[in-house]
């Protein structure tokens, strides 16, 4: 009496597969433009920057500690001196800014070979 009887509806529009995932497509393309894409740059840009440290720079590590770049290892660390006589070793990749950079160092000229003339 209340209740009445349901009737299953026809699918009249036929709306194919491609339409029903266009708006998921859409919004995955959004959010690799806006979210993961500049990640993935400031990640190279991170890498890079930590790839290209030098004796002399000035750093500043992920907890906030300043200090002068005084030995780079190869075995993914930096010789950091923090204080006159204070050296501490940190992971590169915990190093978040470089405040300033040294020139790198040239090399001597070599001058040329002078004959040793017998007199």
């Amino acid at each position: 009496m209340f209740i009445s009887p349901a009737y299953a509806q026809s699918a009249g529009d036929g709306a194919s597969i491609l339409q029903t995932m266009i708006p998921f497509i859409l919004i995955f393309a959004i959010m690799w433009l806006l979210l993961i894409r500049p990640q993935q740059k400031k990640m190279k840009e991170h890498r890079a920057m930590v790839e290209s440290l030098r004796r002399g720079d000035q750093v500043v590590t992920a907890g906030g500690v300043i200090g002068k770049v005084s030995k780079v290892k190869e075995d993914g660390e930096v010789e950091v001196e923090i204080a006159d006589g204070v050296k501490v070793r940190v992971v590169r990749q915990t190093i978040t800014t470089v405040l300033s950079k040294t020139e790198p160092a040239r090399e001597p000229a070599k001058e040329p070979a002078k004959e040793k003339s017998k007199e």
